[in-house]
């Protein structure tokens, strides 16, 4: 079962990740919803698409940006539609 952890807070668990690049992604029923705030930042990768973030917020800590997802991927990653990844300080366990 792989864990997303910021702050002293689970942020998501499961044993459906897609593995993309080294990156854990969560089912979207996999994450808990009160900690994920919609952000206004976008990046683009040349295969996956355009991704969305979202701030982690954990007992009033903010961490800007820290998950990614991808609404609408590209045919090749179409496996992480919805799909939430973590960076910035948020520890993965599998």
């Amino acid at each position: 079962m792989a864990k997303a952890i910021w702050n002293g807070a689970v942020l998501a668990e499961s044993n459906k990740c897609e593995i993309v690049e080294g990156n854990h992604y969560f089912p979207p029923d996999a994450i808990k919803r009160q900690y994920f705030k919609p952000s206004a930042a976008h990046t683009t990768c040349p295969w996956k698409g355009e991704a969305s973030y979202y701030d982690v917020d954990v007992n009033g800590q903010v961490n800007k940006d820290a998950a990614w997802y991808y609404p609408s991927p590209k045919d090749a990653a179409k496996n992480i539609t919805g799909y939430v990844a973590f960076w910035k300080g948020v520890k993965v366990e599998a």
